[in-house]
């Protein structure tokens, strides 16, 4: 039996002024209809398995390339760690260069600090102001001369430093060095009234009666003043050249001229023969001839000592040495004698100047100068 429809025998009459209607499609048999599902579905899963397989293949070709990528990758990350090794190993060699070239740098760092150190002490020493240095130079200069004036006996030296420092100083118009000044004219006068001890002339003064011993005539010994026959001559011509002025008698003067020369001949051997002295002595007249000689050795030997004394500041030996010259020349030789008297007043002069002296030390300056330097 069959599954398709019967026809219709005949169609209706059609009216001519009416439209025709369309005619019904024809309905499909059911196995068409079955087989034409099964045909899409059979493309769909065909298309579908195309598609799997083509996103499969693509996807395998993904993950190859992938896993090519990676094993590119792993090769350069082992070359990079390998290059990464050595650059940490040439990194450690340049940290332990580096180490030790800090410990050298921080060496030459201390040497350093400690050189700038001392260059920053030996600058502020330097860099001292002028009346500091000034101060400081005056000190020095005024301490040396205290000692050669402790050493010399004399004032001079310290007399010279003074007027040298207060010279210096006026020279600075500074209002803390007016105390300084006023202190070094105060010990300026100080050392200026000291007696100063003229070593030199007193020694001059030695030597010249050192000298004059030699001539010094002796109470034993006196000296004899010798008329000359031409003074005598002349002292006897005085009155006859008037009387042959007067009488022009020649055989007259000649006779009177030549007994004035003899008479006084004769007086002044008389004269010679006889002198009378007074002595308060006795002993300077009893010295020998021959002991002449060791008496004027003894005298000179005396000064000679003195006059070492002297150079050596050593007064108190000066003064015994002069007192037992002094007391010799007054009991052995004649005071009336020009020589003598002048050999005794030397030995009494050397005898008052020779004196210790004692030089005032400059404490009011020193005073002053440190009181300036500290700022006072």
């Amino acid at each position: 039996m069959s599954d398709t429809p019967s026809l219709p025998s005949a169609a209706p009459p059609v009216a001519a002024d009416e439209p025709a209607a369309p005619a019904p499609a024809a309905p499909q048999p059911p196995s068409s209809l079955s087989a034409r599902v099964w045909l899409v579905g059979a493309g769909l899963v065909g298309a579908l398995a195309v598609a799997s397989l083509t996103l499969a293949l693509h996807g395998q070709q993904r993950i190859k390339a992938l896993e090519q990528e990676l094993v590119r990758r792993q090769q350069d990350s082992q070359g990079q760690a390998v290059e990464a090794r050595a650059l940490a190993r040439q990194a450690q060699d340049a940290a332990i260069s580096a180490e030790t070239k800090v410990g050298l740098l921080e060496g030459r760092v201390a040497e350093t600090a400690l050189q700038r150190s001392q260059l920053e002490e030996l600058i502020q020493q330097l860099s001292r102001s002028r009346d500091e240095n000034v101060l400081a130079d005056v000190e020095a200069a005024i301490r040396v001369a205290v000692q050669q004036s402790a050493i010399t006996g004399s004032a001079e030296p310290l007399s010279s430093a003074l007027r040298q420092a207060e010279e210096r100083l006026s020279r600075i118009n500074q209002p803390r060095m007016e105390r300084v000044r006023r202190a070094l004219s105060r010990d300026i006068d100080r050392v200026k009234a000291v007696a100063v001890t003229d070593i030199a002339t007193l020694t001059i003064k030695l030597d010249e009666a050192v000298r004059l011993v030699d001539e010094l005539p002796l109470l034993s010994q006196p000296e004899r003043k010798a008329m000359s026959t031409a003074s005598v001559a002349r002292s006897a011509s005085a009155p006859a050249s008037g009387v042959a002025a007067a009488g022009g008698n020649v055989w007259w003067t000649a006779v009177q001229n030549g007994w004035a020369v003899f008479s006084g001949r004769v007086a002044h051997e008389v004269r010679s023969l006889v002198r009378v002295t007074r002595i308060d002595q006795p002993e300077a007249m009893l010295v020998a001839p021959e002991q002449a000689w060791f008496l004027r050795e003894n005298l000179k030997l005396r000064l000679l000592n003195a006059r070492l004394a002297l150079l050596s500041r050593q007064f108190d030996t000066v003064q015994s040495d002069l007192r037992d010259a002094q007391a010799s020349i007054d009991r052995y030789f004649d005071r009336s004698s020009r020589r003598v008297v002048t050999s005794a007043e030397l030995v009494r002069q050397v005898a008052q100047q020779a004196r210790q002296v004692t030089v005032p030390r400059p404490d009011e300056t020193l005073a002053a100068i440190a009181a300036a330097q500290a700022g006072r």
